[in-house]
């Protein structure tokens, strides 16, 4: 039972060391498996550092641009209004657009087969960054479905 309204303060998370980036910072954090964080700094910083090589970028740059490539600008929510379900377009919010746009990233990079981890998270950001890939599909995906629902809009405000 809810007691007052009051608002959960969300963790502040702190840069990384290298890049000075919480959006790294929070790619390390989904990349980590059973808590090895260093193993994921490896990782990640070698998926970008390899990519900033290929694609001549600097790494802050390629990242803000995977997240502007993959990141949807609307998706559909589920509301329930007079006992039917209607699939609702909603406007994602910078927040969460940069987490489903990782959260895709790393499905899609889990989804591979074959190599590394660090070779692969490097082959989907280079993908991610030319707009290609199988996380821009999926977002891709969630804008069809977004569109194809736009009549229920109007729903969106209850």
């Amino acid at each position: 039972m809810p007691r007052g309204n009051a608002k959960i303060k969300k963790q502040d998370l702190i840069p990384d060391e290298k890049y000075g980036s919480i959006v790294v910072e929070k790619l390390i954090n989904y990349v980590m498996l059973d808590g090895k964080k260093i193993a994921a700094k490896k990782i990640v910083y070698a998926a970008l550092d390899k990519s900033s090589e290929k694609l001549d970028a600097k790494p802050q740059d390629i990242v803000e641009q995977v997240i502007k490539n993959v990141g949807p600008i609307v998706e559909v929510k589920g509301k329930r209004i007079g006992g039917a379900n209607y699939q609702v377009p909603v406007e994602v919010g910078r927040e969460r657009k940069v987490v489903l746009a990782l959260r895709w990233m790393l499905a899609a990079t889990r989804a591979k087969k074959g190599k590394g981890a660090g070779e692969k998270l490097f082959e989907e950001i280079c993908l991610a960054y030319n707009n290609d890939g199988a996380a821009v599909k999926k977002k891709e995906e969630v804008h069809r479905m977004a569109e194809a629902n736009k009549a229920f809009a109007h729903f969106a405000r209850f």
